[in-house]
Parts: C-alpha cells; structure tokens; sequence
C-alpha cells in the first residue's frame, strides 16, 4: 500500500488535477504557497500580473522555469549602463521588460523582525477591503451591508476568492500569473515504484500546454536528499484570465443597476400588479411616464420584512420612521397597529441597494395594498406637519432616551444604567411581537426586564438615603431600593409604578428565568396573556413600561433627587 501510494504522488496527477481544476467565481484560489508542507513533498506557487502581450510569452516552453514572480519585491534605482539616467523602479525591476507586479507581496527585515506576507494595497483599495488584523482576513463589505471574505493569509498560504481577482484584473487589464513547482519523494527507488528511467530525459522533461496552462514533468533516481531514493516534479504556470470589463462592477465600467418589482396594485381580475422601482420609470408631477406608478405610491409589506434588522441590531437600526445601515437607510410607515409597513416605491428604489430590494420584494413579505398609509406617516410625508407616533415600542424607546438625557443634566448620574456593548442589542430590538409566538414573546420580556430592572442604578441610589434608612436595604433588592428613595422624598404614585416592575420581574423569573409552571400561569393570567395572546399582552406591557419611563422622567426634572444625602443625617 506504500509502495502505491508514494508511485501515485510521483506521478503528481493528483497535483496536475488540482491546479488545473476549474474554478468558480466563490471560490478561493491558493495565490501563494511556500516552504515544505510535510517532509515527502514540498509545494510552491507564486503569483503575479501580467499584461496581455505577455500571455504566449509566460505559457512558452522557455518560460515554464524561467521567469520567477517576484514574491519579495523591493523598490530599487539604478541605471543599465554608465551613459544611462538612474531610474526608479517600484518593484525593484524594469517593468517594461519583466512586466510583472506582484498580487501577494513578503516583506522581510534582515531578520531583525519576523518575515511576513500581506496582500497587494492596489488590490485592498480597489475591493475597499477591511483587514481583520486578528485573523489575517480581508473583508468586503457590499452597498447592503452584508460581509463576505475575500482574502485570507496564513503562514505559508494566501488564498483570494477569483471573483474579485478577476475583477481586478478586468481593470488593470492583465492577467494572473500562476507559476507552480510541486516535488514528491520516496523512500523506494523508481525500479520499485515500477516507474521507469530509461525514458530520453528530454522526452520526460517534454512541455505540454491545456489553454492557459503548461507544465513539465519529470520522475528521477539519486535526488539530492540522502533520506530518498527517488523523486519526481511538476513544474508550470497557470494563468488565470479577466472578466470582461462590464463585469468588474467598478465606477463606470459597471453594468446598469438592477431593481426589483412590487406589488403596487390589484387589478380587476383580483391579479396582482407589479412594477418596477425604478425611480426613472416612475410618474412624476412633471408629466414623466404619466401610465406609470407615482413615485410616491406605497407598497405595502408585512411587518416580519423587519425581523432581519431587529435580529442583527450591531449592523442595523430600526426607528421612527425608518430603517438604516451603515451604507443605506429608508424611510418607512411603521406606525400601523396591524401587522404591515408602508414604503414608497421610488424610496425602494432609491435607498435600497439592489441585495436588498430583494429581501422586501419576497412573497411572504410584499402583499397587496389594502388600506392606507398612517396618520401618522401622512401628516409628516404628505401634509409636512409634525406628528408623534402612536407605536409603544416607538414611544418607549423615545422617552427612554429623554429619561438618559434628563438624568444627564439633572442628576449627574444615571437611574437606569446605560446598557453595555453586550446587552445594547436588547433596546435595539426591542418592539412590538409580529406574532403570538411564546418564544419571542419571553425573549421580549427578557429585554425589557434588563432594560428596566437589571439596569437600576442600586449604588448611585443608596447614597441618596441616610444613614439609617441605608443600613434596612442590605437584604433588599433593587426594585425596593428604588421603592425605598422615591417614598423617602415623598414622590407621588410611585407605587403603582413599583408594583408593575415587580410583576414584570415575576413574568420573567417564572416566564423564560425558568420551567413555566403554576407561578408563571398565575402571572401571565395577570398580565392578559392567555385572553389577549402574546401580541396584545405586550403592547399592554409596553405601555405600562411607557408610563413607568416618563414617571421617572418627572421625577427626575422635579429636582427631588438631584441632592446626595449627608451621612450625618
């Protein structure tokens, strides 16, 4: 099994397979390897740009072993001869002669630092490339927002996905250069590998060529390395083409953008209509395209097209009023108590990246139009008039925020602590449930809980109490605490407000905290969930928590709680 094992790999079809393998355009090429991979075969590729007058020249028979991608180029000025005008040289050799630059580029420091290898900076900037230092990835971000790798770099490997090495090819007009050396060795000699050596040597070392790659092959006795009987290598050039330029999706060499279509109407029949969102095909108060759509037509969807944002808060935001991205944002009606969104159809097609009209444009998101836009949506769009929401979600959230900046200017310090990196997602997400599933609605519970009650300022809170009175809150927990400052400073309905948090805190600990059982019926029947379901029981919690936050937010610009209690008191 040896035996046959070790005359397969001296053949090197396997090499030979691989390296001619056909490519698709996700995939990632090996663009550079170096240094021995285990001690029976060591591999080599480096690779570099050619421009296209030097593509028969590089897939030549002279030229299989003997130009070399410069894997370690430095930058050099020099003259060819004495009469000769020193030049520079920004790869340290005459491009006009050489005509190579190098994709992967190692950089050493005369062994002072360690040697490392990094991508080619043209070719970073061109894909806008971000450099996870960690794991020595590079990272394109497309005009959706979504994160793919492209680039990879290991010790001894560099891989790059071909759709963007040919894209960047198709714009510097080049191609990419390949040369490969891969060399096997066993410890049984040839006779024993029933590989012959009495072929002429220049008939093994004959040059063969499949399109835009050629190699040579050779098998042999005595190789230099003592620990060996035999040997044999394959030595090439692959060279991989550009796309054409209309393909690179590169400023104007880019192909014309793409829209999706929605419903936009219901014709007689009961058949849905579609139209493009397209903002030049859409009827405008100019007269433009007077049998399309207006531009302001609005397409309706159901609101679970949001779940994608409110599932990956850290890349998304949802809000009044619209939906963003780093790289886009859209404005929208999610200001209806029923489950749908609103959008105009050129607001589709002017913030939406093509990516993601695709997502809203999906059958179980776009439906028919039926009804109008909000009230709310309608004074701010259509009349220009200011207009608050009516969502509790929305409210919430707001006066939250005005709770922080009230705390800011008037207590110094915070009542409900600012959520940490790790638990912002929970106020991002947080909203009205699109269903009466059980499970969302426990993980909403969950983020309202921390929100209000895990983020009460317990430490900041004491210290407005004397001494005696702090001493009593040792076994008290941060719900009484609060309850404790606001009955000390007389604060006025306060415990309906207390009572609600404590009943919120229930809902949790016997809800999603653990095993639901008879605690959690007796609170959930309490709360309404079982007579109104899990959507409406929310929205009921919500403005209980709606009213809690604003509460607290004339508490705390009453200035009741703005002074720290003397320990002496």
């Amino acid at each position: 099994m040896i035996i046959e094992s070790d005359r397969e790999r001296l053949l090197q079809e396997h090499n030979l397979k691989w390296i001619g393998r056909d490519l698709g355009a996700t995939e990632m090429v090996t663009v550079s390897r170096w240094n021995p991979e285990d001690f029976r075969g060591d591999y080599f590729i480096f690779s570099g740009l050619i421009p296209y007058d030097l593509v028969d020249e590089a897939l030549s028979e002279q030229h299989i072993s003997g130009v070399v991608e410069n894997m370690w180029p430095e930058p050099a000025a020099y003259r060819s001869d004495r009469e000769s005008p020193v030049i520079y040289f920004r790869w340290g050799v005459d491009e006009d002669v050489y005509g190579t630059e190098p994709l992967v580029i190692g950089r050493q420091f005369s062994k002072m630092k360690e040697n490392y290898f990094e991508i080619s900076e043209e070719f970073r900037l061109f894909h806008n490339l971000y450099h996870d230092r960690k794991t020595d990835t590079y990272i394109k971000i497309d005009d959706a927002g979504n994160e793919e790798t492209v680039a990879t770099v290991k010790s001894n490997e560099v891989q790059i996905r071909l759709k963007e090495i040919r894209q960047f090819l198709a714009v510097k007009e080049m191609y990419l250069s390949m040369l490969f050396e891969f060399n096997e060795y066993s410890e049984h000699s040839l006779q024993e590998l029933g590989l012959s050596d009495d072929e002429p040597l220049d008939f093994r070392r004959e040059s063969k060529r499949d399109g835009f790659m050629c190699w040579k092959y050779n098998h042999y006795g005595d190789p230099w390395c003592q620990e060996f009987q035999s040997a044999s290598w394959l030595r090439g050039r692959r060279l991989i083409k550009p796309l054409p330029k209309s393909k690179s999706g590169f400023g104007d060499f880019a192909e014309e953008p793409k829209y999706a279509e929605f419903i936009v109407d219901v014709d007689e029949n009961g058949d849905e209509v579609y139209h493009t969102c397209n903002p030049r095909e859409l009827r405008v108060v100019s007269g433009k395209n007077p049998n399309a759509p207006w531009d302001f037509t609005p397409v309706h969807f159901r609101k679970r097209v949001l779940d994608k944002y409110y599932s990956e808060p850290s890349k998304y935001t949802v809000s009044d009023s619209i939906v963003r991205c780093g790289l886009w944002s859209m404005k929208i009606d999610n200001h209806h108590s029923s489950d749908k969104v609103c959008v105009c159809l050129d607001e589709l097609g002017i913030s939406l990246p093509y990516a993601e009209q695709c997502h809203w444009s999906q059958p179980q998101y776009n439906i028919p139009p039926e009804g109008g836009v909000s009230e709310t949506f309608y004074r701010r769009m259509v009349q220009g008039k200011w207009a608050s929401s009516d969502q509790p979600d929305i409210l919430f959230k707001q006066s939250y925020e005005q709770l922080q900046k009230a705390c800011d200017e008037r207590l110094g310090w915070q009542l409900l602590r600012s959520l940490g990196s790790e638990d912002e997602y929970r106020f991002q997400r947080l909203r009205v449930p699109v269903n009466n599933e059980q499970c969302h609605f426990d993980d909403l519970v969950q983020d309202l809980q921390t929100i209000l009650i895990e983020s009460i300022n317990v430490k900041s809170l004491k210290r407005l109490l004397p001494a005696p009175e702090k001493a009593n809150l040792k076994v008290k927990r941060s719900i009484e605490i609060l309850g404790e400052v606001l009955s000390f400073y007389s604060i006025e309905d306060a415990d309906r407000r207390i009572s609600f948090l404590q009943k919120l805190q229930a809902l949790r600990s016997e809800g999603s905290g653990h095993r639901k059982g008879r605690g959690y019926q007796k609170i959930a029947k309490y709360f309404g969930v079982d007579s109104l379901g899990q959507q409406e029981a929310f929205i009921a919690i919500l403005e209980q928590a709606l009213d809690t936050v604003d509460f607290l937010i004339s508490v705390v610009q009453s200035g009741k709680l703005s002074g720290k209690c003397s320990e002496s008191m």
